[in-house]
């Protein structure tokens, strides 16, 4: 497979992107650019911990169903939810209905609002590599560094659910914590 997929416009993009408009949309728009703000890191974060063992483009394609009902990710909201809501999620085909991860992102939820103001924001960012060398190909691309699995490890230690180190890389991937565009990708360093 190769690492770039053109478009008949001569648009070169990372090949994972494919030919689904969604796909090519997210990877235009979102992934590999800075996210900050504690909602929408908390978003990216429990959407990670769902896409685990399931392809991100299920994930993308159920995002604003996830919004709707975990109420645009704010955590105060979210963390009030109780064992009602989490029976009414896990009868909403429009998520991935795993309790596990339901019942992580509510607990998530009430860990980020007991934090102060940006200081989850704070928190992931300061995991950052300042020295991220974007690759050449896919084949350089990691699934997990020293810093997803410092990142990882801290989190846990707060209490937090569904943030290994792979899901805590796939974090700084989608928010740009790291540029894992390949060489020649329209989006990537230089290009």
């Amino acid at each position: 497979m190769s690492d770039l997929s053109i478009d008949d416009d001569g648009t070169a993009r990372c090949a994972w992107a494919g030919a689904d408009a969604e796909y090519q949309r997210y990877h235009d728009e979102e992934w590999g650019t800075a996210l900050h703000g504690d909602r929408r890191l908390f978003e990216k974060m429990s959407l990670e911990g769902f896409q685990a063992g399931l392809a991100w483009i299920t994930i993308l394609r159920k995002r604003p169903r996830f919004r709707e009902v975990f109420l645009d990710f704010e955590p105060r909201a979210v963390a009030g939810f109780g064992i009602d809501d989490v029976e009414r999620l896990m009868q909403d085909a429009g998520i991935v209905r795993n309790r596990a991860k339901i019942e992580a992102v509510i607990g998530n939820a009430a860990l980020v609002a007991e934090m102060g103001e940006g200081e989850l924001d704070a928190l992931l960012w300061s995991f950052a590599p300042v020295d991220h060398a974007p690759p050449a190909t896919f084949a350089e691309v990691p699934a997990l560094t020293p810093e997803s699995t410092a990142m990882s490890k801290e989190l846990r230690r707060r209490g937090f659910r569904f943030v290994g180190p792979t899901t805590m890389y796939a974090l700084m991937q989608s928010s740009g914590m790291v540029d894992d565009h390949v060489a020649g990708c329209w989006r990537a360093a230089g290009s």
